[in-house]
């Protein structure tokens, strides 16, 4: 099952491997702490947002919904987001992005893209 977080939080006891889908790492923090302090255990940056729309999103939140998921159709990212999918069905995990509001971050949009891909979200 996956499980849809924010980096940095505190994590739940069965919420599996963590994934940071964010496009840099966390500032300030050593590599060998990422996972120590919640925030992620393996990066996947291939399934954040570009840099260009991460600006995009703050100014318009429908172009960056749609810019996103423009995205998201590449081949690679739709291999990644097919596989997490069927990973679902036989193990847990966890996304997740820094941002404090998951309704205005790229996390929500990540969240119904694997459940078109039949993932099982928690």
């Amino acid at each position: 099952m996956v499980r849809v977080v924010r980096l940095g939080s505190p994590r739940t006891r069965s919420e599996g491997l963590r994934l940071g889908t964010v496009r840099r790492p966390p500032r300030g923090v050593k590599k060998s702490d990422y996972a120590r302090r919640n925030y992620y255990d393996l990066w996947l940056p291939e399934l954040a947002p570009s840099a260009g729309l991460i600006k995009q999103a703050g100014k318009n939140w429908n172009r960056f919904v749609h810019s996103y998921r423009a995205e998201m159709r590449a081949p690679a990212a739709q291999r990644l987001l097919e596989l997490l999918a069927r990973l679902s069905h036989h193990g847990d995990f966890s996304v997740g992005c820094y941002c404090e509001d998951e309704k205005r971050c790229h996390r929500s949009i990540l969240r119904r893209l694997l459940a078109e891909h039949g993932a099982r979200l928690s």
